[in-house]
């Protein structure tokens, strides 16, 4: 028995016609130490291909930034939201964990870290306080009305969210729609994103896991992963330089549909100024141990 089945017509086009939408590929600095060149294209030339370093997050990208609490997460977005003001970009930061105020107060910090002036960003850096209210929370309607009135009002072309996991909580099911939805509501402003995900503490360090499960990550154009390592052998001593008890912080790329990327894991510091800078490979560390 043949059945009808209804066509949409409109979600059908040729690539010629898709491409006349498509963004140019180019980097967005990320305010953080060595993370920009690890993202990169390849050209092919005459001597055979040749990277060339983006300079920053892909424009246009919905990146996801997962790892287990005190891995440097949120320092790592507040780090983009203050370069991107600092640079003249408006940017949208849905707070769901953080008040505003106390937001407010730890970008200030920030700022003084990277010497960026404060009062320079202060009209450029929208806060959506999701924290305080639980609309935002609990009502994707009332998140993306608001957040599309935040960047109608102020130009907004970068927006961040800490953490989409909040958005999800006790309803864990719901999360690959959640993200889904997100996604594709900052696709459709044009937003180069950074979202933070949780993870629990029995996932995989290196992982690209989050709450919520693998969800997350497929969907969004890449995620960024951060860990922590227990110094625990005479190994890790000296590979790492530190004693037994100590914690070494480290970073991956784990994936980017945008461009190509580094794909080692990286040593991650967090400095005495509260900055993430991303340090050296292990492969690199363990040339230099020998």
């Amino acid at each position: 028995m043949e059945r009808d089945y209804r066509v949409v017509e409109e979600a059908i086009s040729t690539l010629k016609d898709a491409g006349k939408g498509a963004p140019e590929l180019r980097g967005i600095p990320s305010g953080v130490e060595g993370l920009d060149e690890l993202f990169f294209i390849t050209r092919l030339t005459a001597k055979g291909p040749k990277r060339r370093p983006l300079g920053g997050v892909p424009e246009g990208s919905v990146m996801n930034i997962t790892g287990i609490s005190d891995t440097g997460k949120s320092l790592m977005v507040e780090q983009f939201a203050l370069k991107q003001a600092s640079e003249g970009r408006p940017v949208a930061f849905v707070t769901v964990e953080t008040p505003a105020a106390f937001l407010a107060a730890g970008l200030k910090v920030r700022a003084q870290a990277m010497g960026i002036k404060y009062d320079e960003v202060e009209d450029r850096l929208v806060i959506i306080d999701a924290a305080s209210h639980s609309p935002l929370r609990e009502e994707l309607p009332a998140l993306f009305g608001t957040l599309a009135h935040a960047i109608k009002t102020y130009k907004v072309r970068a927006t961040v969210i800490d953490s989409v996991t909040g958005l999800f909580e006790a309803r864990e099911m719901m999360a690959r729609q959640v993200v889904r939805a997100l996604f594709n509501f900052l696709k459709k402003w044009y937003q180069t994103a950074l979202l933070v995900s949780q993870k629990r503490s029995g996932h995989e360090e290196l992982s690209a896991e989050a709450a919520g499960g693998y969800a997350v990550s497929h969907i969004v154009d890449g995620t960024l992963v951060v860990s922590k390592k227990l110094i625990s052998s005479t190994y890790d001593e000296r590979l790492y330089g530190l004693p037994i008890g100590e914690t070494v912080r480290l970073f991956r790329i784990d994936g980017c549909r945008m461009c190509g990327h580094d794909t080692s894991t990286h040593l991650m510091e967090i400095t005495e100024e509260g900055l993430v800078r991303i340090g050296p490979t292990l492969s690199t560390l363990r040339r230099e141990r020998r």
